[in-house]
C-alpha cells in the first residue's frame, strides 16, 4: 500500500496501481492527466454529469473511448441515485468523488468506505489555485501519471499567476462591475449567478472585479433580482452557456458551434425591460461564455477573456481562445473546435 493527499488534505492508502476505478467528475481533467488509456482502468461513472449535461461534449469522447458507451452508472448525488451498492458491486479499488458529491453523501461515502474502498476526493469546484493544483496531483499520484500531472498543475499555476500580476498592475481605484447568469433557459428567466466563494464568483474575486452577486445570495448560487442587475448597472454582462440538451432557448456554446449560432442565441438577453441603457449593453460588453469553462484544469483561458475585456492593454499580447487550442493540442484528444467565449457584437 502507498499513501497520497488528496484535495482534502486526507491520506489515502491505496494499492501501487489501482487496476478498477470508479471516477464520478472532471473526465475531461482525468483525461488530460491519464490520458485515453487511463480509461482502461475505470469500471464505473457518474453519467448523468456528463452523458446527460453535455451530450456534445461527451459524444466526442465516447467515439475516441468505445468503453464509454456501456460503462455502468453509480448515480448521481443531486437526483439522488448514487448508491453505496452501486458502487460495492462493482468490485473498485479505487473511487474518486468531487468534493460536493462527498459532502452531500456522508452516509454512501461511510458506507463505500467501511467496504475497504479508498475514496479520493478532487476539488476543482473551489476554484482555487491551491485545489486546482492538489487535486492534478492527487489524480496524478493515484494513475501514476505523476510527471504528467506536474506538467499540468505547473503550466496552471504558471498562467493563473501572470493574468492575476497584470490584472493587478492594470486595476485602477475603481473596480470593474460585472454581471454573470447562467443562460439555460433564455432571457425571459433569470439562471443563477454565483458568490465569490465558488466557480465563475471566485474567478471574480480572483481578478479583483466586482461582482454585481456578491452580498445578495443566500448560498453560493442562485437567481438574483432583475433590478439588482439595473441598479448595479454592471460594465460588463456574462452570460453561461453550453451545449446542454432540451434546452431549445439556451446560449449556445461548444463544439461544433459556429459565432453566428452564439450570437443568435445571445442577442435576446439585450432586448429585456430597461438592459438597453446599462453601461454593458451601450458598449457592447455582453458575452456568451461556455460555462463548463469554470471548474476546469483550463479555466485559466476563461480567466484571461474575462481580465482582457477588462483591461486590454495589459493583455494585447494574450489570447484566450489560441490559448484554448493549445490546451487542446498538448493534453486532450478531442480536437478543439466551435465557439466558446464571444461578444454579442463581431
Amino acid at each position: 500500500m502507498r499513501r497520497i493527499t488528496d484535495a482534502l488534505g486526507r491520506e489515502v492508502a491505496l494499492k501501487p496501481r489501482p487496476e478498477r476505478i470508479v471516477v464520478m467528475f472532471n473526465y475531461e481533467e482525468f483525461t488530460a492527466i491519464a490520458g485515453t488509456g487511463g480509461w482502461s482502468r475505470v469500471v464505473g461513472m457518474n453519467r448523468v454529469v456528463w452523458e446527460g449535461w453535455r451530450p456534445a461534449i461527451f459524444s466526442r469522447y465516447r467515439d475516441l473511448v468505445p468503453a464509454l458507451a456501456t460503462l455502468p452508472d453509480v448515480g448521481n448525488t443531486d437526483e439522488g441515485t448514487f448508491s453505496a451498492e452501486k458502487v460495492i458491486g462493482l468490485r473498485p479499488d479505487l473511487l474518486m468523488m468531487p468534493a460536493w458529491a462527498w459532502m452531500a453523501a456522508e452516509t454512501i461515502r461511510n458506507q463505500i468506505a467501511a467496504a475497504g474502498i479508498p475514496i479520493l476526493v478532487f476539488d476543482y469546484n473551489a476554484q482555487t489555485l491551491e485545489r486546482h493544483v492538489a487535486s492534478t496531483l492527487a489524480i496524478g499520484a493515484a494513475m501514476g501519471e505523476e510527471a504528467r500531472a506536474a506538467e499540468l498543475a505547473d503550466r496552471y499555476r504558471r498562467n493563473i499567476g501572470t493574468i492575476l500580476d497584470r490584472a493587478a498592475r492594470a486595476a485602477g481605484p475603481v473596480r470593474p462591475k460585472i454581471h454573470l447568469e447562467l443562460g439555460q433557459g433564455g432571457m425571459e428567466v433569470v439562471g443563477n449567478s454565483y458568490s465569490p466563494a465558488t466557480m465563475w464568483g471566485r474567478i471574480f474575486a480572483m481578478l479583483g472585479v466586482m461582482n454585481v452577486a456578491e452580498g445578495r445570495l443566500a448560498g453560493n448560487w442562485g437567481p438574483i433580482p432583475a433590478e439588482a442587475v439595473l441598479a448595479a448597472n454592471p460594465d460588463f454582462i456574462y452570460i453561461g452557456a453550453s451545449s446542454w440538451t432540451n434546452r431549445p432557448r439556451a446560449v449556445r456554446t461548444g463544439y461544433g458551434v459556429t459565432a453566428e449560432e452564439t450570437r443568435r442565441s445571445l442577442a435576446p438577453y439585450a432586448t429585456r425591460p430597461g438592459w438597453a441603457g446599462l453601461t454593458a449593453i451601450r458598449n457592447g460588453e455582453l458575452h456568451a461564455i461556455e460555462h463548463g469553462l469554470c471548474r476546469t484544469l483550463f479555466d485559466d483561458t476563461a480567466t484571461l477573456y474575462i481580465a482582457k475585456r477588462a483591461w486590454p492593454a495589459a493583455f494585447e499580447d494574450m489570447d484566450p481562445v489560441a490559448a484554448l487550442a493549445d490546451y487542446h493540442r498538448r493534453y486532450l484528444p478531442v480536437p478543439f473546435s466551435g465557439t466558446w467565449m464571444l461578444p454579442w457584437r463581431a
